[in-house]
């Protein structure tokens, strides 16, 4: 079992405190949620959104946050990725495509781009013209140069099996 940030390697924590921690995490993912579909209120239509301090924070960290959840560790992935889309839809369109786009790129097994296919199906949900604004994404950053070869050849890769 791999240390975690709570336990120093070689210990374990009883599965009643993880399964409470789990029920912590559910409950703020669940607020979260909360926050990001109710942000302008009812009969508020006028007024701005409210600002989620803790998914602003975020926004610059999309990439570390697929890193993260493309590693597939215990319960842990499955948060991260409901996190991720909750990000997506708060700060959409750009983080949207950006999630997709990392996930696309950086996955290198079927599993781990089941997560940006799944990914996808929760967002286009709610979010219009998502998959050309990917695919757009997509191209702005190979002809940026800002992916090494063998990077833009998984892209291409996992692109082909999800089309």
């Amino acid at each position: 079992m791999p240390a975690s940030v709570i336990t120093p390697p070689g210990l374990t924590l009883h599965d009643g405190v993880r399964e409470a921690c789990d029920r912590v995490i559910q409950l703020l993912l669940l607020n979260l949620q909360k926050l990001v579909y109710n942000r302008g209120g009812p009969g508020l239509a006028d007024s701005p959104p409210r600002p989620v301090p803790f998914l602003d924070a975020l926004k610059s960290h999309v990439r570390e946050l697929c890193v993260e959840t493309l590693r597939l560790e215990r319960k842990r992935f499955l948060w991260q990725h409901q996190l991720l889309g909750l990000l997506a839809v708060y700060s959409a369109p750009h983080c949207a495509t950006d999630a997709l786009f990392f996930l696309l790129t950086l996955a290198r097994t079927q599993e781990e781009l089941a997560l940006a296919t799944q990914l996808y199906a929760v967002l286009s949900s709610c979010l219009v013209d998502l998959l050309p604004a990917t695919v757009k994404t997509c191209v702005c950053q190979i002809h940026a140069g800002r992916l090494p070869e063998p990077q833009i050849a998984q892209l291409f890769r996992n692109l082909a099996l999800v089309v």
